[in-house]
């Protein structure tokens, strides 16, 4: 039988269908608002990642403007996210720029046939606890890589191991610039202020200082304070030399298969991570407009724009969800508010990318810090107490190893504890009761199953192997076991149920099953149990296989 590929079916086409004037004049306000909210927080992830400010712009103008053309949603906008700062950063410190674009490349091509091969559904089994546990892991890894410029510590280049980083900071701590300190919780308290103050500008002729993100005002702000008073901070232009003006021209990366083959890990790394954060901002983004995106579309879209990026210079993309969420709470009505945003983001290179140059790296330390706390569920730590152990478990687990070692070993010890924890609470519902009834003759025993046989309760089954009635001198004629309860069976199960039978068989007994529901029936039919067992016993409930032991005309155990 052939597997199914999912279509490639971009939203846009279906806005097309009905789209008007109306929605047009939504999606363009959405589409600028969120293209200037876009853009402090492209330089600053680029910065933090170890990339020039621009590469940020960059994939923010050009993966925007892909996944909201190829995507599944209505809503998302897509570009560099915080989420990757630590990733991407690593990468490089350990395999260099060259090779981190060629891993999102290569990653891009992984999205697209988890997509097209219809795997993006199964991210969303990925469970909560992992989720929470890896996204507050990488706020703070987000929070501690700002430390140096918040605080204007004097360092050439952070490492990238978690230790290394509080180690190097700790010993250059006496560097650190109060201009750039001062700067920084300045710009923060702009931020976390500004919704309120807004406020006063709500309705009059200065209505539109109101909308203005917290963030622009905060770095436009920062950026005159260095340009009046001269503050000794580091700005774009003195570490990066400023932003270009335009696109940068297409290249391929230098590329040989020997390289790619040490790249699988960081491949994997970037491929899940995107996939994971652009399919719950999806989710997000579902819950506030009342609709469905298309997961396997959005991964297809996903791993187009992760292609393309890096061949200008591009760092990865993925679904961000404070940009999304500011693009459904402004009014977006389509795909197209996105592809406003990518345009907007370029039309601000073309023409203002020299006054970029003097915005103060402080200024973009506290957008960060902003980002990093708004990002982590930090009310869940509080809260885990009213959960189960394994939730707990799963949880820090996944957010120590996140902060300490790697997302990838975060996510995948996580799914494996998820995985053994799951396993044993399913196992547990399991039971195996003695059925006590006069009607049964001494001679035969019966149990009642109820909950799966499966390979992780089996050992309840084996029990019975292990029992009295099996490894004693008893006239023990027959064992039944009532299958009424039983939802599911297994393979191992099955075999298991096989071991015992002919355990029986040695000791001159029977095993007589009843009750059987479709599942494990067809399964027993399918593996040859019904034929070994004898179709005599299998039977319909358990006062017919009482009966059957009670009736002195019952054939001979068939032979093992």
């Amino acid at each position: 039988m052939a597997f199914p590929l999912h279509p490639f079916r971009p939203y846009l086409l279906k806005t097309f269908k009905s789209y008007d004037g109306q929605q047009f004049s939504a999606d363009l306000i959405a589409g600028l608002t969120v293209g200037i909210v876009a853009l402090p927080l492209a330089m600053a992830f680029a910065i933090a990642s170890g990339v020039k400010p621009e590469a940020g712009i960059f994939t923010a103008i050009i993966a925007g403007f892909i996944i909201s053309a190829l995507g599944g949603s209505r809503v998302q906008i897509g570009g560099p996210a915080g989420a990757f700062i630590v990733i991407v950063y690593g990468i490089i410190a350990h395999y260099g720029l060259a090779n981190l674009l060629i891993s999102t490349m290569m990653a891009g091509v992984l999205m697209f046939i988890m997509g097209l091969t219809r795997i993006g559904s199964l991210i969303r089994y990925i469970p909560v606890a992992i989720i929470i546990g890896f996204t507050n892991g990488i706020a703070v890894l987000i929070a501690l890589s700002q430390i140096k410029d918040f605080v204007g510590i004097r360092v050439e280049k952070m490492p990238a191991d978690f230790f290394d980083v509080v180690r190097t900071l700790a010993q250059n701590l006496h560097t650190a610039q109060f201009p750039a300190l001062a700067l920084a919780v300045g710009s923060l308290a702009v931020i976390v202020f500004w919704p309120r103050f807004a406020r006063l500008f709500a309705g009059g002729r200065l209505g539109f200082v109101a909308r203005l993100p917290g963030s622009i005002v905060a770095l436009a702000l920062a950026t005159l304070a260095v340009a009046l008073l001269g503050l000794p901070v580091e700005t774009i232009e003195s570490k990066f030399g400023g932003i270009p003006h335009g696109l940068p021209a297409f290249a391929w990366p230098a590329f040989d298969w020997a390289s790619a083959r040490n790249l699988v890990a960081p491949t994997v790394t970037i491929a899940l991570l995107c996939a994971i954060e652009s399919l719950l901002c999806a989710r997000v983004a579902d819950g506030m407009i009342d609709d469905r995106h298309d997961p396997n579309q959005e991964l297809m879209a996903q791993g187009i724009a992760n292609f393309v990026t890096p061949l200008f210079g591009g760092i990865p993309a993925t679904g961000t969800i404070a940009r999304t969420t500011t693009n459904v709470r402004t009014g977006a009505a389509s795909p197209i508010a996105g592809i406003v945003h990518a345009a907007t983001l370029l039309a601000i290179v073309l023409v203002a990318a020299p006054l970029a140059g003097h915005v103060p790296l402080a200024g973009l330390a506290a957008i960060l810090m902003f980002v990093a706390y708004n990002m982590g569920e930090w009310r869940e730590f509080p809260k885990l107490r009213q959960f189960s152990m394994p939730y707990r478990v799963t949880m820090v687990s996944t957010f120590l190893l996140t902060v300490i070692i790697d997302l990838t070993v975060a996510v995948e010890v996580g799914i494996v504890l998820a995985c053994l924890f799951f396993i044993y609470r399913v196992s547990s519902l399991t039971s195996i009761d003695p059925v006590e009834s006069s009607a049964l003759p001494a001679a035969v025993k019966a149990y009642r199953i109820s909950g799966s046989i499966f390979f992780g309760s089996i050992g309840k089954l084996e029990a019975l192997l292990d029992s009295d009635e099996i490894d004693s001198e008893l006239p023990l004629t027959a064992m039944i076991l009532d299958l009424h309860h039983v939802i599911n069976i297994d393979t191992t199960g099955l075999d298991t149920l096989d071991v015992l039978r002919k355990s029986l068989l040695r000791r001159g007994a029977r095993l007589i099953v009843c009750d059987v529901a479709a599942q494990p029936l067809s399964l027993m039919n399918r593996a040859g149990f019904v034929k070994s067992l004898g179709a005599e016993n299998l039977v319909a409930n358990l006062e017919a296989a009482m009966a059957l032991t009670r009736d002195p005309a019952d054939p001979a155990p068939i032979a093992a």
